[in-house]
């Protein structure tokens, strides 16, 4: 067999059909391929709106287990797969019809650890418009593939923010070998999973072909939203990625590249823990269990990282100072020498990662 799909399932009654049936348009032989579903302890219909589409296709099996996280479902899909290539399909997220032939061959003839393609954005209204044929897609890609190794291709290609699985297909066997699992945490694991399997892929592919459409934003998702649980699991995954870098053989550039993946979404656990938690004991306490997590992180790539990696080591409570006090601090514009020009320091650059550099 050479595909397996592996579609976790938790409250997703409303996007879950549109998901499957996405699968089954792909123009593949339904002897090559299986789906597996992976009922993780749903507690709204989301299996009765795809009882009817699981019972007309043979290929398709049901796992049931109390919910434990779409990391536990990925981990006991790819347990139970039985494909050369395995491809997991978020269940409120959709696969563009006729895609996959084309990314499967890719990796077939190459024999590649890991084909990475490139997705769309789409919010639920736009997903409705392109189903019912009133929207076309855009930026649509030429499917030319470039082989890189998969260091190479983590350090050029991948984006720190979009650390995705869902637009991978992986090679069973490359994932078994080098035992990469997603980590125990519910939320977030897909940082360090993701990474892990590009540093240790001998043969890769960056493929430009849109695949799949990314449902966002949707209420109740893992990104939607952020609690002190989903702080905590995030703090786990980048302490996760930052582990790797104790990965023998590791160049300096996939280092770097490491650090940067830990660094960005940092800058994003900061911002939201200033805002969720309403105390400064609170507070606290996430970013001491980050540093529990990870007591060797620093920052030193650049000057920006260099500041708050002292701030983050030094006096970590000045992360969550207002805004108003930032503006004091840096009220004078620092400068920082740099060989051969002079860098202003922007606060707002420094503290909030959306804004451009």
């Amino acid at each position: 067999m050479t595909l397996s799909i592996i579609i976790p399932v938790f409250n997703v009654e409303q996007y879950v059909r549109p998901c499957l049936e996405s699968v089954f348009k792909q123009g593949l032989d339904e002897r090559c391929f299986e789906v597996i579903v992976i009922n993780d302890g749903t507690e709204d219909r989301s299996m009765e709106m795809i009882s009817d589409i699981i019972s007309d296709h043979p290929n398709i099996s049901v796992i049931e287990q109390a919910n434990q996280g779409v990391s536990s479902a990925r981990n006991l899909g790819i347990a139970r797969a039985k494909g050369e290539y395995v491809f997991m399909l978020d269940g409120d997220d959709l696969l563009i019809e006729n895609r996959l032939p084309f990314l499967l061959d890719c990796a077939v003839r190459s024999g590649a650890d890991v084909v990475m393609a490139d997705f769309l954005r789409m919010n639920s209204e736009e997903i409705s418009h392109y189903l019912s044929g009133q929207a076309g897609l855009p930026g649509e890609k030429d499917g030319s593939a470039v082989e890189k190794s998969g260091p190479d291709l983590f350090v050029q290609d991948l984006s720190p923010y979009q650390c995705y699985p869902w637009r991978i297909l992986f090679r069973r066997d490359h994932l078994l070998r080098h035992h990469i699992i997603f980590p125990s945490e519910r939320n977030y694991e897909d940082i360090p999973f993701v990474c892990e399997a590009f540093i240790r892929a001998q043969k890769c592919l960056r493929v430009s072909w849109i695949a799949n459409i990314y449902r966002f934003p949707r209420a109740g998702s893992a990104v939607s939203s952020f609690n002190r649980n989903k702080l905590l699991y995030f703090c786990q995954a980048i302490a996760h990625a930052w582990q790797l870098r104790q990965i023998k053989g590791l160049s300096e550039p996939v280092k770097t590249k490491l650090m940067d993946v830990v660094f960005c979404n940092f800058q994003v656990i900061v911002p939201n823990t200033k805002r969720c938690m309403k105390t400064p004991s609170d507070r606290r306490h996430i970013i001491d269990s980050l540093r529990q997590m990870a007591p060797d992180m620093y920052f030193d790539h650049g000057c920006r990282q260099r500041i708050v990696s002292f701030i983050w080591r030094k006096t970590p409570g000045l992360l969550f100072f207002s805004s108003d006090v930032f503006r004091l601090l840096f009220s004078l514009s620092l400068r920082i020498k740099h060989p051969g020009k002079m860098i202003r320091l922007d606060y707002r650059r420094l503290f909030h990662p959306e804004r451009k550099n």
